[in-house]
C-alpha cells in the first residue's frame, strides 16, 4: 500500500512535470519577439519608401525598431524575403509578379491599388502601347514591379519593341529627365498619393496616357483592375488631364517571412489598419487593409486579426507587457487544465487510500474469522494464532491521519474480539 501511494503522488508530480515541459517548449520554440526588424521598401520617393517611414514611426511607439531597406521595387522585395541571410523579414509586395518566389512567405492582406501609370510628353497623346518604336521609355529598373508589370502588359497586348530604348531608370531620375523632354516616356506603378504621380498629373507638360483594351487585359490577369483617373482631377482649373484615363491597376500586400514572430505581425496589422484604412481615388474608406491572399498564402494571424481583431490583452496591455502575459498563459493554461480535475478528484481519491489501507487489514481478518468457524467444534485453532498476531502488529504500525484513526481503532477492537474466539476454543 505504501508503494502505491507513492505511485499516486508520484503521477501527480509527473503531470505537472509534464506540463511545465510543454508550457516551457511553447515559450522557447515562439520566444520573445525581436526588438529590431528590418523592412524592404522600395526607391526613394515611391509608396513603398513613403509607407515605410511611416509603419517605423508606429513600431517605435511599440519599443520595435524597424529599419528600412531601400529597394528597386516588389521584385527584389520578394527576392530579400525569400533569402533568409538578407535579414529582411517583412517588405511590399505587388499581385502579379510574385511567383515561384512566394515558398515561405506570408501576405498579412492587400494594401491599396497600385496603378500603373504611364505618362508622355504632351505632343503624344496616344496610347501607351502604340508608337513605342524608336522612343526612349522608362519602365523601371531590374528588380522593380513596374518592369515586370509593364513587360507583361506590353507581351500581352503584342507591342513591337523592335528600335524602342527601354531604359532602366529609377522613378525620380525618369521623372526629372521626362519633364527636361530627355526621354519621351515614363511608366511607374505607383498610388494616386505618390508624390511624383501628383506632380507629373498636374504638369501642362507631360499627360498620363489610357491603356488601351484595359477589359481584355483584366479578363486575362484577374489579379489586375481597370480603374479610371476623372479628367481635370490633377489641376482642375487648368482640366489636367483634359479627359478620363483609364488605368491598370495591381494591388499590392504586406508580406513577410513564415516566420516572423506572431506579436510582430499584429503590430504590423495594427500599423497598416492606421496607414492604409482611408478613402482614396480609386476605392472608399475601409477597404483596406483586407484580407485578401492573392498569389501568397494569408497569415492565419492576419485572417484572425481581419475576423476578431487584435488579441484582447493587447488591446488592454503595452506591448511586451502583453507579449509576457501572453507567454505566461501558454504555461499556466495546461497547467490550469490538469491541476483543476486533480484538485476536484484528489480528496477522493486520497480519501479512497487511506479507507483502503484499513480496509485490506478488514479483509484479511475476516479470512481469519471464517477460518475459525469452517473448523468443526472441538479442532485446534491454534495455527491462526500466530497470523492474527502479525494481523495485529502490522495495525498497530499503521499511520495514518487523525480523521481515519477511529477506522483504525474499531479495526483494532474487531482484532481483540477474534483474539477472544480462538482463547475460548482453547
Amino acid at each position: 500500500m505504501a508503494k502505491r501511494s507513492r505511485a499516486f503522488r508520484l503521477l501527480i508530480a509527473a503531470a505537472v512535470a509534464l506540463a511545465l515541459v510543454v508550457g516551457a517548449w511553447s515559450l522557447l520554440s515562439e520566444g520573445i519577439p525581436p526588438r529590431t526588424v528590418t523592412m524592404a521598401t522600395g526607391p526613394e520617393g515611391g509608396d513603398y519608401a513613403e509607407f515605410g517611414k511611416r509603419y517605423r514611426a508606429l513600431l517605435a511607439a511599440s519599443g520595435v525598431d524597424l529599419r528600412l531597406a531601400p529597394t528597386a521595387g516588389a521584385v527584389e522585395n520578394l527576392s530579400r524575403l525569400r533569402n533568409p541571410r538578407s535579414g529582411v523579414k517583412v517588405g511590399f509586395a505587388m499581385a502579379g509578379v510574385s511567383g515561384a518566389e512566394a515558398s515561405g512567405l506570408l501576405s498579412l492582406g492587400t494594401i491599396g491599388y497600385e496603378p500603373l501609370w504611364y505618362f508622355e510628353r504632351t505632343a503624344g497623346r496616344g496610347t501607351a502601347a502604340e508608337g513605342i518604336a524608336g522612343k526612349r521609355i522608362s519602365i523601371g529598373p531590374e528588380g522593380s514591379g513596374t518592369r515586370a508589370l509593364a513587360l507583361q502588359i506590353l507581351s500581352l497586348l503584342g507591342a513591337d519593341r523592335k528600335g524602342s530604348g527601354l531604359l532602366g531608370l529609377a522613378p525620380k531620375e525618369a521623372a526629372e529627365r521626362l519633364l527636361r523632354g530627355e526621354i519621351d516616356g515614363f511608366a511607374m506603378v505607383a498610388s494616386w498619393d505618390a508624390p511624383l504621380v501628383r506632380e507629373l498629373a498636374a504638369s501642362p507638360h507631360v499627360s498620363p496616357t489610357s491603356l488601351p483594351r484595359a477589359d481584355a487585359v483584366v479578363a486575362l490577369n484577374p489579379h489586375l483592375t481597370k480603374v479610371v483617373l476623372p479628367s481635370g482631377v490633377g489641376d482642375l482649373p487648368r482640366d489636367l488631364p483634359p479627359k478620363d484615363v483609364v488605368l491598370l491597376a495591381s494591388k499590392s500586400s504586406l508580406v513577410i517571412r513564415e516566420d516572423l514572430h506572431p506579436a510582430i505581425q499584429y503590430l504590423l496589422l495594427q500599423a497598416a489598419s492606421k496607414i492604409h484604412s482611408g478613402p482614396g481615388i480609386f476605392h472608399r474608406a475601409g477597404t483596406f487593409p483586407a484580407p485578401e491572399a492573392i498569389d501568397i498564402p494569408l497569415s492565419e494571424y492576419a485572417a484572425r486579426y481581419h475576423t476578431t481583431g487584435s488579441p484582447f490583452l493587447q488591446r488592454h496591455l503595452p506591448f511586451w507587457l502583453w507579449v509576457l502575459a501572453e507567454r505566461l498563459l501558454v504555461i499556466l493554461v495546461p497547467l490550469v487544465g490538469i491541476a483543476y480535475p486533480l484538485i476536484r478528484i484528489g480528496p477522493g481519491v486520497y480519501q479512497a487510500v487511506m479507507q483502503r489501507r484499513i480496509v485490506v487489514l478488514y479483509g484479511e481478518l475476516k479470512v481469519l474469522e471464517m477460518e475459525l468457524e469452517n473448523r468443526p467444534p472441538g479442532a485446534s485453532a491454534a495455527d491462526l494464532v500466530p497470523r492474527l498476531e502479525a494481523l495485529e502488529a502490522r495495525a498497530g504500525h499503521l499511520r495514518v491521519p487523525l480523521m481515519y484513526s477511529q477506522m483504525l481503532y474499531t479495526l483494532k477492537v474487531h482484532i481483540q474480539l477474534v483474539r477472544d474466539r480462538l482463547a475460548r476454543r482453547g
